[in-house]
């Protein structure tokens, strides 16, 4: 196993490509978060997000600001129809980047109150979009705007951008912020960071049964992540969980056992699977993009 892996269950042996290491594709930004992949360029976009910028990276290591200020954009995923989708802390709302790059405001409100701060998200495969909204773009002043706290809670939504139908379907956990389904859409596992301002706070993942494919139930703890808090994490075609925290990238099967640690010189935050194969894991960690080479495929766009 490379030097970078930390075994915890030899199940992890199968999940990692031999001689494969830990690269480091690019660094500079203020706070690395959000990454997507683009087939059609071999291209990484992710957030600077207390940078207040949006950055692309390609796989001839050209780096560019593609927005900026970018309004705190920290989640990114795409859309059935190829469309950057996103979460704003600084609107306050889930945005999409049209075909013709314009970007335009989807939901900033449930039930006539402003959301909070839309953390992260992700697109079903019937085009719903899943977002989280701790209040971290108004309590935080390097992650939004500020303001007045409208919502009573921190709540997981269901959106359909179609119908522009809304309602939470998580509303038992403290500061919900990452959040992926399992690969045939039966589960949806939700982090919590609570602790990272919340003395005592939870730093663990949830994991919920999907219902009619529009409700939740029986919610649990999945998995308590330490050192540090999980924030953005994905889930491979196997239904392993690769979840970000402070001195790695984490890996779970299906069953709650600990597999073991991709070990990240920063402080992982997000990731995603990218390649043509969907067998290279990209991370987004302190300032910095990496990349490492993996025996699994993502399941996510």
């Amino acid at each position: 196993m490379p030097e970078t892996i930390e075994i915890s269950d030899d199940r992890i042996c199968a999940l990692v490509r031999p001689g494969a290491s830990l690269q480091k594709l690019t660094n500079g930004a203020v706070h690395s978060e959000g990454p997507v992949y683009f087939h059609e360029d071999d291209s990484v976009v992710w957030s600077d997000a207390h940078g207040n910028r949006l950055l692309h990276w390609n796989s001839t290591n050209n780096v560019s600001v593609i927005r900026d200020p970018s309004d705190y954009q920290s989640g990114n995923y795409r859309d059935l129809e190829g469309r950057l989708v996103a979460c704003s802390s600084g609107l306050r709302a889930i945005i999409r980047r049209e075909h013709d790059g314009e970007w335009k405001v989807l939901v900033d409100r449930y039930q006539n109150k402003r959301l909070n701060s839309p953390n992260d998200l992700v697109v079903k495969s019937d085009n719903t979009i899943w977002f989280t909204d701790p209040p971290y773009g108004i309590t935080e002043p390097n992650q939004g705007y500020g303001g007045e706290q409208e919502q009573p809670g921190s709540y997981v939504y269901r959106f359909n951008p179609t119908t522009g139908e809304i309602y939470p379907v998580v509303t038992d956990m403290v500061r919900p912020n990452g959040l992926a389904f399992s690969p045939d859409e039966s589960l949806l596992y939700v982090s919590d960071t609570a602790a990272f301002n919340i003395p005592g706070g939870p730093h663990h993942l949830r994991v919920y049964e999907v219902v009619d494919n529009r409700h939740l139930k029986n919610g649990r703890v999945f998995a308590v992540i330490d050192p540090g808090q999980p924030d953005g994490f994905r889930v491979d075609e196997h239904g392993n969980i690769f979840i970000s925290s402070q001195d790695s990238v984490q890996v779970y099967a299906p069953d709650g056992t600990k597999l073991g640690k991709i070990l990240i010189p920063e402080t992982s935050t997000n990731l995603t699977f990218g390649g043509k194969e969907r067998d290279r894991l990209f991370i987004t960690a302190g300032h910095s993009l990496y990349a490492i080479d993996l025996n699994t495929r993502g399941v996510q766009l």
